[in-house]
Formats: C-alpha cells, structure tokens, sequence
C-alpha cells in the first residue's frame, strides 16, 4: 500500500519502519515542525530517500501525493484534515492510547495513571473533523499495575500501538478498504486536557525521546 504518515519521535519511527517492513511503500513523512531537522522519523526517512512532505502542523492536502492510499498517524499532535482524508484512497487512520471513547486528548496514557484507572489499551480508528472521534477499527485491552507510572504503562502500550497499526494497515489492504467498524459512543466519551508537566529530568527525558 501506497502510504504517507504524520507523526513524530520514537513512536512515529517505530511505524514507519514496521511498515517499511511490511512491505509497504512510504510516499513521504510529516513531523512535528520543532522536530524536522532532528526527529527520529526525519533520520529514518532519509535513510530509506523517503521524503520529507512538510511539517505536520502546516500539512495541506496539496502535499499529499496523487497516488497516496492511505494516511496514518503516530503520535501526531496536529489534526489531519478532511482535505487530506479524502486525497487518500483509503481516508487516515490513527492510534490513540486509550480505550475510545474515553480519554480523547493528548495526555491519555498520563490521566489514566492520575485518575486510578484498572484498565487501559489502544485504539486504531479512522480519522475525521473531531479529535479521537473516528469510527473505531480495532481496540486491545491494557491492565494497569497498582505500581505503574506513565513511563511504565507507555511501554506496554507502545508495542501494543505498533503492532495494531500494522494489523490495521494489512487488514484495510487486503479488504479493499472495507473494514468492520464500530462508531464511537459520545455518550461514554471523556476528554482530558494536556497534563500539566514539571521540568523532566534528563533521564525521564531520554525515556520520552
């Protein structure tokens, strides 16, 4: 599949190369404009002579090639608009680090930590005008130790993200893009704003890369 992905550090690279492995062909990348000259995505792309669209902030349809299949989007911040879906064959799908509907947001994995949650997981869903709102493609499930801090419950989630990404990927291929979805109940959606963070140490910061 003919594929261009918006997204930025160690989880947008993870993708990327997944779906480089998978067969896959890359069109082009678009990171996080304070990160295009030293995004982990940036140095695996120039790698593979994947190029560089434009910065995810200030991507426009006009830099979604012709033949683009389908737009997916890992750990991007910045909203992929319906412009851009509908240039792709297949529309854009994302994964979200939560169990949609709830935790909609940036800081998912953050507030299910703060608020005490027993169960997380991820979900791949297609993208469209509303933030985490998409119809939903596949969900998994994330039990949460009583011991667990963001740091620890990000890296069970992260695989798990990586994974369902390229699961997803393979199944809107091989079904011509008709997938089974299931639509979001907004009346079990919650929504959370970013999380207020102190000054990171370095090595929490390494962790975040």
């Amino acid at each position: 599949m003919k594929i261009v992905i918006t997204g930025q550090k160690s989880f947008g690279r993870a993708v990327m190369k997944r779906l480089i492995e998978d067969g896959h062909e890359i069109l082009g990348v678009a990171v996080a404009p304070q990160q295009i000259k030293k995004d982990k995505m940036v140095g695996l792309a120039m790698r593979y002579n994947i190029p560089i669209l434009a910065d995810a902030e200030k991507l426009t349809s006009s830099d979604i090639p012709e033949e683009t299949e389908l737009v997916v989007s890992a750990h991007s911040h910045w909203i992929v608009s319906q412009q851009i879906i509908d240039k792709a064959k297949y529309g854009a799908i994302g994964f979200h680090p939560s169990l949609l509907p709830l935790h909609r947001g940036r800081d998912a994995v953050r507030w299910a930590i703060k608020m005490g949650d027993k169960v997380t997981g991820g979900t791949v869903f297609y993208l469209n005008d509303k933030a985490d709102g998409g119809d939903i493609i596949a969900r998994k499930m994330v039990f949460i130790r009583p011991e667990w801090d963001y740091h620890d419950l990000w890296s069970e989630i992260f695989p798990i993200g990586v994974d369902m990404i390229s699961e997803a990927v393979a199944n809107i291929a091989k079904h011509d893009g008709n997938v089974p979805v299931e639509k979001q109940d907004e009346g079990l959606a919650t929504w959370e704003p970013s999380f207020e963070r102190q000054r990171l140490k370095r090595n929490e910061l390494i962790m975040l890369e």
